[in-house]
């Protein structure tokens, strides 16, 4: 039982996030956590293992990519489901983060590792918030739309392996977002949207030190292990990504986040 004197530790802490399916009440939780976390309040890592799937609302319905319906682009329609799209994202990243924090504990990673991922649910906690704000400015909620399981596919398909999950999440599927927000911003301006951009700024440079977080622990873990870290990336995203990485890249934003061409671009498909 967690009492005053007794504190949760931190992957209890982060398992009931992940258990939670109240979107509101993961993101409060996650500054709780976080807040706690970062002053010392809660110092225990503990040992709780995460569930196989997050809790998630009984909204919206989940369907396989294939079958998701064509998104409207323009207009109020088109905004609405470009956020909803990217709120579905970001939801997904939270638990995401917390289950990096609790999945892997075989691995002893030091506390910085830690640190980052609390940082990182944390991140993802107020870019959900900011988008949901925005759908209720255009009078939709998260929920309205259906979305697809991809996120949290990719996450089942990397649930054995650490480095694994570093190589799909943050180095291919976030950074993947690096590659796509800028050209996403201009077009919104350009139809004259002036309160979106800024939105997916604050995103977009929360998402270079997400890659960079995920490129320096997997540099560890590969050093820890005695691989070489390019030569491994190469072959998990061969394994766990077959379709290659899609090119163009924004190597200013890679490089920012330390994320070396070699390592990315001959992937391309």
């Amino acid at each position: 039982m967690t009492t005053a004197n007794n504190p949760a530790t931190l992957t209890q802490s982060a398992a009931a996030i992940l258990a939670n399916a109240d979107c509101v009440e993961k993101c409060r939780l996650t500054r709780v956590l976080a807040a706690d976390w970062f002053a010392d309040r809660v110092t225990e890592t503990g040992g709780t293992l995460p569930p196989d799937r997050p809790a998630r609302p009984s909204r919206p319905q989940l369907l396989p990519p294939k079958e998701m319906p064509k998104r409207a682009y323009g207009g109020e329609r088109g905004r609405i489901g470009l956020l909803h799209a990217l709120a579905h994202i970001e939801l997904n990243a939270i638990d995401l983060a917390w289950d990096i924090v609790c999945r892997f504990p075989h691995e002893q990673m030091p506390k910085a590792f830690l640190d980052d991922w609390v940082q990182v649910a944390l991140d993802e906690a107020v870019h959900f918030e900011m988008l949901q704000e925005l759908l209720a400015s255009l009078g939709a909620t998260y929920g309205d739309l259906p979305a697809h399981d991809g996120l949290w596919q990719a996450a089942e398909k990397t649930a054995d392996d650490l480095m694994a999950r570093l190589a799909v999440v943050p180095m291919t599927l976030e950074a993947r977002g690096l590659d796509t927000t800028p050209v996403t911003m201009e077009r919104l301006t350009r139809n004259g949207d002036t309160v979106t951009p800024p939105a997916l700024d604050v995103i977009y440079h929360d998402e270079i030190r997400h890659v960079a977080a995920g490129y320096r622990w997997f540099v560890h873990l590969a050093a820890k292990r005695g691989l070489d870290g390019r030569s491994e990336y190469h072959r998990l995203i061969g394994e766990r990504f077959p379709g290659g990485l899609k090119a163009p890249f924004n190597h200013p934003a890679r490089a920012e986040a330390a994320f070396p061409r070699d390592w990315y671009e001959p992937l391309a498909r």
